[in-house]
């Protein structure tokens, strides 16, 4: 039995402190953007193609969002002023053009549907609250990230968003040296992987 070993290193970003490019405006961008607006609503998304699907005119009207919108065909020059891009056109050669570009800036890309062109993947997240989990199945079965990410849902307990932030105050009331303060929170956070019988 071959077993693979899922060698990605997730990390969180601050997306508000990032500029993210989408290239595209159809049905798979729509589903980046969502997604990503989602999890990051403060993100700083700007979309370019020709033509913009109604959808992400909306989403650019509301004050909620920061998304520009250039109405042009990609062009290379435009990657130096972004730190993330998204290529979700329906075109291959398209999308494998903005890859090129973006890899020969050093900026870090995801193709949609394409993860042997892709610097990250786009994993489910599951969010209450401050508690964010990020899936990755290495680009093998979105579908399974999802079915996961809904099981998680269900049964992390909603009390959860309240746990948080009680633990961070009372982590910082603890007048106790580092090692000290992460085994008294071990005790105090040991109950919530008890077996309850």
């Amino acid at each position: 039995m071959n077993h693979s070993l899922n060698t990605l290193y997730p990390i969180f970003l601050k997306m508000s402190n990032l500029r993210i490019l989408i290239v595209g405006a159809g049905e798979v961008a729509k589903e980046k953007l969502h997604f990503l607006l989602k999890s990051s609503p403060d993100s700083q998304v700007t979309v370019i193609a020709p033509d913009i699907s109604s959808e992400i005119v909306d989403l650019f009207s509301s004050s909620k969002y920061q998304i520009n919108i250039i109405r042009k065909p990609f062009y290379p020059e435009i990657l130096e002023k972004f730190n993330l891009v998204v290529a979700a056109t329906n075109l291959p050669v398209l999308n494998e053009e903005v890859y090129l570009a973006a890899k020969e800036k050093g900026i870090l890309i995801n193709v949609a549907d394409t993860p042997e062109l892709c610097d990250f993947y786009m994993g489910s997240i599951v969010t209450k609250g401050d508690l964010k989990i990020a899936i990755s199945t290495n680009g093998k079965s979105p579908t399974f990230a999802k079915r996961f990410r809904q099981l998680l849902e269900q049964i992390l307990p909603d009390n959860i968003e309240e746990l948080l932030p009680n633990l961070h105050q009372l982590r910082s009331k603890l007048q106790l040296n580092f090692s000290e303060k992460v085994n008294y929170l071990n005790e105090v956070t040991k109950a919530l992987i008890e077996d309850k019988k």
